[in-house]
């Protein structure tokens, strides 16, 4: 391929990514359900090959890596203490409500044990990517239910900064003295950062603390990829390495890092989105669509009580828990990756999480706009009961 192929491309890409951001913002909605629609139409009338899928490949990558950073970013060591033992319920809550559906699905569709184990975290996890980006475009950062949907979030993360390793290892086989072994590098490597990031992270702060914003902007991006590259070699999620370098940075440095790297972020999630679209095998959704359907309706109600709840729990009006509960709603990155290790167990599974986080990616955002009609139903529901 020449480089003005590749140009023309990633240019191509690009540019639908920016009319679907542009019409998303003439009707008011967050632009991520376009954006896989997006992908899902340029994977019909182009093929990316070679330097051009590499490049959106790896964007795409860097882009899931960047969302979770940024939501790192939102915490405090301090608050991430606080959320997490405040609001630990939740937290089991959800992973009853919502790990049990993907695993009685998996039940139901014949899958073998561990992909059905798998299956059980593709509707576990809401997409901390996608519910950052939701909380942004509309503007929701300082509501007050959103730390009960960060709080959510951070749990799912840290949970599945468990349960990779764990399934990565039995993925991998071996004898069970290799696994254990497998287990305890992944598992004592997450718990040892973490420490560090809760405890020391304010020496981090000091030594980013730099005056000039080219500087800062190079040796936070440099050191978000280098983390995740170690987290992933060790089998803990690259995301999750990001994500434990955004709370490690506090005070004045991560206002600043939070400003340069936006842009960034904005560019690379977007990549990311329409990549997940351009994957998609349409031949093989048809089949799927009918489970996919009902997996979402159940799931996307059980995430709704998991928000609710919590809303209710930290005093929140009608409205707010509405929003929580909507918010909670999509699934995205983490379980497409969940979905990748077992693509050899079963053929079912990639379409199936595809043709689901679809679904649930468009019905969160989409819901998540009409919360006050929502919330207005509601009511008037609940006076004639």
């Amino acid at each position: 391929m020449s480089l003005g192929e590749l140009f023309l491309q990633i240019g191509v890409v690009i540019l639908a990514l920016a009319f679907m951001g542009r019409f998303a913002g003439r009707i008011g909605l967050t632009p991520i359900p376009l954006y896989l629609i997006a992908g899902l139409g340029l994977g019909q009338l182009m093929h990316l090959e070679g330097a051009a899928q590499s490049f959106v490949h790896i964007g795409a990558e860097i882009g899931a890596v960047l969302l979770l950073f940024m939501l790192g970013l939102e915490y405090t060591s301090r608050e991430l203490e606080d959320n997490l033992r405040a609001n630990r319920r939740i937290g089991l809550l959800d992973l009853a409500l919502n790990f049990t559906p993907g695993v009685l699905a998996g039940v139901l569709l014949g899958f073998p044990p561990l992909a059905t184990l798998l299956m059980g975290g593709v509707t576990y996890l809401s997409s901390s990517g996608i519910v950052s980006k939701v909380l942004a475009d509309l503007g929701r950062f300082g509501n007050r239910e959103t730390p009960v949907v960060l709080a959510v979030c951070v749990l799912e993360d840290v949970a599945m900064a468990f349960y990779l390793p764990v399934v990565a290892a039995l993925l991998i086989g071996g004898t069970a003295l290799q696994i254990g072994g497998n287990l305890l590098l992944a598992l004592g490597a997450f718990g040892l950062t973490f420490f560090l990031a809760l405890r020391y992270g304010h020496l981090l702060s000091r030594i980013m603390d730099v005056k000039s914003a080219e500087v800062l902007l190079l040796s936070t991006f440099g050191l978000v990829l280098a983390v995740a590259g170690l987290a992933d070699i060790i089998n803990v999620s690259a995301a999750i390495g990001a994500f434990l370098v955004g709370i490690a940075l506090s005070g004045e440095v991560a206002h600043r890092v939070r400003t340069l790297t936006e842009p960034l972020r904005d560019l690379f999630a977007a990549v990311f989105f329409v990549f997940f679209g351009l994957e998609l095998d349409m031949a093989a959704l048809p089949a799927v669509l009918i489970p996919a359907l009902l997996l979402t309706l159940v799931t996307a109600l059980t995430k709704f009580v998991v928000g609710w709840y919590g809303a209710a729990r930290a005093g929140v009006q009608t409205r707010g828990r509405i929003r929580a509960g909507v918010t909670l709603i999509p699934r995205g990155e983490f379980s497409i990756l969940i979905a990748g290790l077992g693509a050899a167990l079963t053929p079912v599974l990639g379409p199936l999480t595809a043709a689901y986080v679809l679904m649930t990616a468009i019905l969160g955002p989409v819901l998540a706009r009409f919360d006050g009609p929502l919330a207005q139903w509601v009511d008037r529901w609940g006076k004639k009961v």
